[in-house]
Order: C-alpha cells, then structure tokens, then sequence
C-alpha cells in the first residue's frame, strides 16, 4: 500500500478552530476520501505545524485524482484558507512529496 504525508502550517491563533473544522467534517469530504481509497488517515500538530499520513489502498496517483478532480475537495480547500496555509506545487496543484527518510517495520 502506498503511503502520503504532507505539512502545512496553521495561522496564528486558528488551531482550536482547525480542530473543529476536522471534528465536524463534512459526510461528503469522507465520502470521497474514502473513494479516493484514502485509509487510516490522521493528523497531528506541533504548534503551529501540521503533518498529514496517510495511506492509498488504491494507488496514491488514484487518490491524488480523485480528489483534484472533487468539488467537493476544491470547496474544503477555500473553507480551510482562513485558517490554515499549506504550500502547493504549482504544476499540480497537489502539496510537494514528502521524503521518506526512515521506516521501520514495513
């Protein structure tokens, strides 16, 4: 299974707001995610830093697809500016790859 994380940065004083926002998901955004193959996703935060996992049960180029071509992705995206920033390759749109630099017990 294929394996994604990102990083991202909450703007100042938005982080109990951020928390909400995901408490309070939207039914549609999981749906997709989990029609993009999306499994045990999660989130975690250092201060004002953000790191996202997760893993792609159908391939992570078919999970990149699916949610660029989402509305209902674009309109997460928009509701999410205020109060977060997150740097996007400006060929696809898609948040730069991370490197994987250790791993143990795959």
């Amino acid at each position: 299974m294929e394996k994604y994380a990102w990083k991202a940065t909450v703007l100042d004083g938005q982080l109990e707001e951020y928390c909400r926002r995901h408490d309070e998901i939207w039914p549609e955004m999981k749906a997709v995610l989990s029609d993009a193959g999306i499994v045990n996703y999660t989130i975690w935060n250092v201060g004002n830093e953000l790191f996202g996992y997760y893993e792609c049960a159908k391939g992570l180029e078919y999970a990149a697809r699916v949610q660029a071509e989402s509305p209902v992705v674009a309109r997460w995206n928009e509701y999410m500016k205020d109060v977060m920033s997150m740097e996007t390759d400006p060929v696809t749109g898609a948040q730069p790859l991370l490197t994987k630099v250790f791993s143990f017990g795959e």
